[in-house]
């Protein structure tokens, strides 16, 4: 048996809130428990949204939790380069693939007739694409073409992706209706997350995804576009998100429980850390701890379903051990 290949891959558009950090460190600890490594990729897809400094910043907020990595990032290695701003060759190829396929069809819906034509998702409230240029022809296509640059999407086909989520077991998605057509390029040419994400993973040598729960719909469509790439998924498994008091979303945008503030109000690293475990349910009450501390005790039956509110005390900064 090969040893697991986990992964960190933060988005730089903000700086690491303790909900990436819940999800970080249970990563590490899944992969580590097996005695597996764990490399770190930076997904700066967006360059709107994607900022260097907050990059440099992920990595000195991972190494002062003691959540180091093995490859990737600052260290380098074999499968580089680590951002995703310089592997946009490999996206292009992997794209050429599903073309050669007749898988792929260019899009041309502005935001708002996305959002006027298509159905919210049933569980998530995602947009499912109402498949409006899915048959354009090719006068069509070439009429659009002279005032509008098409995005790109993925033709899914009729059918179920299952699969079976490490922590929340068995799941399934049909395709058509769960799912729709998604977008694999945009329009301003930036690779869409599912491609890049599966692309990367797959020449990583990934073989354990770990991430927040939100992302769970995206898993079958990403398995969808190993097979047709011709990979093995790896193994996934989400994890709770936590939330602020009152069940909010944490967001990179509002400043949420970043590193800094925690250790600015007199949290030491290991408060943090020791913290996140017992929300994490591998500790019966907060107490310092490092991650290789943790190893012992960590199972993902421990770990909760249900998303996990952060106790007051924690998000007014105020140290409770």
């Amino acid at each position: 048996m090969n040893p697991v290949t986990g992964r960190f891959a933060p988005t730089p558009s903000g700086y690491l809130h303790l909900g990436n950090l819940f999800s970080s460190l249970l990563a590490w600890l899944s992969a580590k428990s097996l005695g597996g490594k764990i490399l770190l990729r930076n997904e700066d897809l967006d360059p709107d949204r994607s900022r260097k400094e907050y990059a440099l910043q992920a990595q000195r907020d991972l190494e002062r939790l003691g959540l180091f990595w093995d490859e990737g990032g600052s260290l380098g290695g074999p499968h580089g380069p680590y951002d995703q701003s310089l592997r946009f060759d490999l996206y292009s190829s992997q794209l050429a693939k599903l073309e050669s396929q007749g898988l792929v069809y260019p899009c041309f819906c502005t935001r708002a007739q996305l959002h006027a034509a298509s159905a919210p998702h049933a569980s998530d409230g995602e947009l499912l694409y109402a498949g409006t240029c899915r048959d354009l022809t090719r006068q069509e296509i070439a009429e659009r073409s002279r005032t509008r640059s098409p995005a790109l999407r993925l033709r899914v086909p009729e059918e179920t992706i299952s699969f079976s989520d490490l922590h929340y077991g068995p799941q399934q998605q049909y395709l058509p209706t769960d799912c729709g057509d998604f977008i694999l390029r945009r329009s301003d040419g930036v690779y869409a997350y599912q491609l890049a994400v599966v692309a990367d993973d797959a020449a990583m040598e990934v073989t354990q995804v770990v991430r927040g729960r939100d992302l769970l719909s995206s898993t079958p469509r990403q398995i969808l576009l190993y097979q047709l790439l011709g990979y093995s998924p790896p193994e996934f498994a989400h994890t709770p998100l936590l939330l602020a008091p009152g069940g909010r979303r944490l967001s990179k945008r509002d400043g949420d429980l970043s590193l800094a503030g925690l250790l600015e109000s007199g949290w030491t690293p290991r408060d943090i850390v020791g913290n996140l475990a017992y929300l994490a349910g591998l500790l019966p009450e907060p107490a310092p701890a490092w991650p290789e501390e943790l190893l012992p005790l960590f199972s993902w039956e421990k770990i909760p379903r249900e998303d996990v509110i952060i106790p007051d005390d924690l998000f007014q900064h105020r140290r409770v051990f």
